[in-house]
Parts: structure tokens; C-alpha cells; sequence
């Protein structure tokens, strides 16, 4: 078995610029490649990425008639990701020039957290509990 294993549930991100998406998610966010698979053009057309100890993201390009958001002008999805500290987290996402939409705030419901959009308009939460409810 590998060392990180598919996940039950894993979502899969469509990017008009697959390579672009992982130099800049491992950058921006700290993702890690674990496997990239180019298309008869020899381009990344699927990748995966680790996410912390044990999530994986999927990128591939479904071809030259996808419209990636920020094109489209809406956002399609959101992805919350839980994190150790969101505050250097947020720091290093504005160090590679992300787009903070929300900076890090105590949340009602027992979270701290931050979202911020790729270059490609994909909106993303990264949150950390600071206490529980309920």
C-alpha cells in the first residue's frame, strides 16, 4: 500500500493551466505533487497533490472548451481545508501574491479561518479549531 493512500471522498479541480496550478498551490498553499500525467501533447492534462498528512486534491484539464471561474466571473466550488496554524498559513498564501477574500477571524461555530482565491478564481478556506461547540 503507498504511503498516502487515495482518500474516500478527493475533489477534482478542472485548470486551463494544470502546471501552472501545481507550481503555485505548492507555493501559495504548500501542496505537494505526487503524480503528474501528461496528454499526447506531453503537457500535464491530471495531477494529484497531498494535502497536509492525508487529503489529495486531483487537477486535470478537460480540454480547450473549459472556462476556468475566474473567466466565467463565479465561483463554482469552495474547498475547506483544515490547517495547524491558519495565521502563517494566510501569511505564506499573501507571500506567493495570493487573493485573500477573507482574512484569518474566529468563526461562531469554533473555527478560525481565512479564504483566498487561486489564479484561476478557485475559492478556497483554510481553517484551524479553536474550540469546540455544540
Amino acid at each position: 500500500m503507498s504511503k498516502n493512500p487515495m482518500p474516500r471522498v478527493a475533489p477534482y479541480l478542472f485548470y486551463e493551466d494544470v502546471p501552472g496550478a501545481l507550481a503555485w498551490l505548492s507555493e501559495a498553499f504548500g501542496f505537494r505533487a505526487r503524480m503528474r500525467l501528461p496528454g499526447p501533447d506531453g503537457r500535464i492534462r491530471h495531477a494529484e497533490m497531498d494535502v497536509g498528512a492525508d487529503g489529495v486534491i486531483l487537477l486535470g484539464c478537460p480540454g480547450p472548451q473549459y472556462r476556468n471561474p475566474k473567466r466565467l466571473g463565479a465561483m463554482t466550488q469552495t474547498l475547506y481545508i483544515q490547517v495547524d496554524d491558519v495565521d502563517a498559513h494566510c501569511a505564506r498564501a499573501q507571500a506567493a501574491a495570493a487573493l485573500i477574500v477573507e482574512h484569518p477571524a474566529d468563526q461562531e461555530y469554533g473555527d478560525r479561518r481565512y479564504a483566498a482565491e487561486d489564479p484561476e478564481g478557485h475559492r478556497w478556506y483554510f481553517a484551524q479549531p479553536i474550540r469546540r461547540t455544540g
